[in-house]
């Protein structure tokens, strides 16, 4: 059975996007069978992929609120290995349509049953807040992967989704686990992000990642052409960061 894990931070502008595309796109390009779900109304790794939102008919709204499975919104092979279920900008407006629909919080658990065997690994990029979506996403996952910036504010955002964790754990998902943290948008060339990194790792227990994903020009750059970073420089810093991060990461599982 394939493992579902989510990328959240309550804290927006973390790089949970860009970690859910290279991560994935990355592990597909080494043989691993990926499923990525777009749980965020903006839709960034919908676009980050290369799928025009436009015409698309089917995404995660529809599959949601609707009686669509999993199976039939997923798109197929957005690149060798890789699954798509996209989101578009109607997702927004699914927290008040799920208002008084029973046990709400299950429902994305509940249409991946039927797919989740197919993958090796099955990723959810979350919202930048505790809203509807990202509860879904984390009663469905079985692990969390945390991507924190290097920046004055990093502990305090990652004690609030420490504290989310623990009420969905309480609630609603007793297996949610912290998969670990993953540095990103690194500057070594000012103190702040060392004293942000042993800052964090003094202050936590859980797993934290060896790779650090550094700022770097390129990975920013990529999603405005629809590639992943090892696709639209494979030489950068930035790939080579998330290429270190994916070993790590099936070298951990």
């Amino acid at each position: 059975m394939g493992k579902i894990i989510a990328i959240s931070n309550q804290k927006g502008g973390v790089g949970k996007t860009t970690t859910a595309i290279n991560l994935s796109a990355i592990l597909a390009d080494k043989g691993k069978k990926i499923l990525l779900i777009d749980v965020d109304p903006q839709g960034n790794s919908t676009t980050g992929l290369g799928v025009d939102k436009e015409p698309i008919k089917n995404s995660t709204y529809e599959m949601l609120l609707g009686n669509l499975k999993a199976k039939d919104v997923i798109i197929e092979n957005v690149l060798d290995g890789l699954d798509l279920i996209p989101a578009k900008v109607n997702l927004s407006g699914a927290e008040i349509e799920l208002a008084g629909v029973r046990r709400r919080e299950h429902l994305l658990k509940k249409k991946l049953k039927g797919v989740v065997d197919k993958y090796d690994y099955i990723f959810i990029d979350c919202p930048p807040s505790l809203n509807m979506m990202t509860v879904n996403a984390l009663t469905a996952a079985d692990k969390v992967l945390v991507p924190v910036q290097t920046e004055f504010f990093a502990l305090e955002g990652l004690s609030q989704l420490v504290y989310t964790i623990d009420l969905i754990k309480k609630k609603l998902n007793t297996d949610l686990v912290i998969d670990g943290i993953v540095f990103t948008m690194a500057d070594f060339r000012n103190n702040l992000t060392k004293q942000v990194i042993e800052n964090v790792t003094e202050n936590v227990d859980f797993h934290i990642y060896e790779s650090i994903i550094p700022r770097n020009v390129r990975l920013a750059e990529a999603p405005s052409f629809g590639l992943p970073i090892n696709l639209y420089d494979g030489h950068s810093i930035g790939a080579s960061a998330y290429r270190k991060l994916a070993n790590e990461f099936i070298a951990r599982h």
